[in-house]
């Protein structure tokens, strides 16, 4: 049986037995984090990994909208003590974690996605890293999960040319885990969620913490690659414009400077 067990003004969480439920809920935005949502999701998190009555979790956003990833006018300030970026991105989760997602995931929103364990989607979704085309980069560890998550040359093409992917592509690819009509995402996430909790909390976080530890050994190097990539972009005359183009709605013109 469902029901709530925390709201906050942008995220709200609500329990399915063994499983939480995390939904982003700041859809007049597009669901994009500053932050307070960051604060919020790092509150639910938190909950998720501290209560041992739960055993997985289910991150959602709105009918149209899984996240358009950070809100560009918060200046960066969406960083959590325990979650790191958007309260997510370098968190050390004990219990697995699925992305829900219906509508688009763009940007920090996809860096969300690939911070999850595995992935739901809606058919008609789309996937997409499109920060070169705002001359910058993708600095949620984008650049690190990405060619982890999907194959290289997919990974590269998504990176480089700012353009998304549908659902479909994203399964064939194996980075969706399962497919579903518009509407389902979240009920197919959680059944998902509840396969998992029919075997041992404690082998299921073993085998998790084997899994996600494995990956996390090419993290720091790919922070500090991350870090050195985003040198070379944000003091430039490009990031600038690119920036400038996005709030006044206009096609960017590049100086490669």
């Amino acid at each position: 049986m469902l029901f709530n067990w925390g709201m906050g003004e942008f995220v709200s969480s609500s329990r399915d037995q063994h499983v939480l439920v995390i939904s982003m809920q700041r859809e007049a935005k597009r669901n994009a984090v500053n932050r307070a949502m960051a604060y919020e999701l790092d509150d639910a998190l938190n909950l998720l990994d501290d209560d041992d009555s739960l055993w997985a979790g289910v991150l959602t956003g709105t009918a149209k909208m899984f996240c358009a990833g950070s809100d560009l006018t918060s200046g960066g300030d969406y960083y959590t003590e325990r979650g790191g970026e958007y309260g997510i991105i370098r968190r050390q989760r004990r219990k697995p974690l699925i992305a829900a997602v219906e509508g688009f995931a763009l940007g920090g929103g996809m860096e969300i996605a690939m911070a999850c364990d595995m992935v739901v989607a809606a058919n008609d979704s789309r996937f997409g890293l499109p920060e070169v085309g705002i001359g910058l980069i993708p600095t949620c560890a984008g650049l690190v999960r990405a060619p982890q998550s999907l194959p290289i040359n997919l990974a590269r093409e998504m990176i480089l040319t700012g353009e998304p992917i549908g659902a479909q592509r994203a399964y064939e690819q194996g980075f969706v885990n399962v497919i579903t009509e518009p509407g389902c995402a979240r009920d197919a996430a959680v059944a998902l969620a509840q396969r998992i909790c029919r075997n041992a909390p404690l082998s299921v976080q073993a085998c998790l913490a084997a899994v996600n530890d494995q990956l996390a050994q090419n993290y720091e190097f790919g922070w500090s690659v991350t870090d050195r990539a985003k040198d070379a972009v944000l003091a430039s005359e490009d990031a600038q414009e690119g920036m400038r183009s996005f709030f006044e709605r206009r096609a960017p013109q590049w100086q490669a400077q």
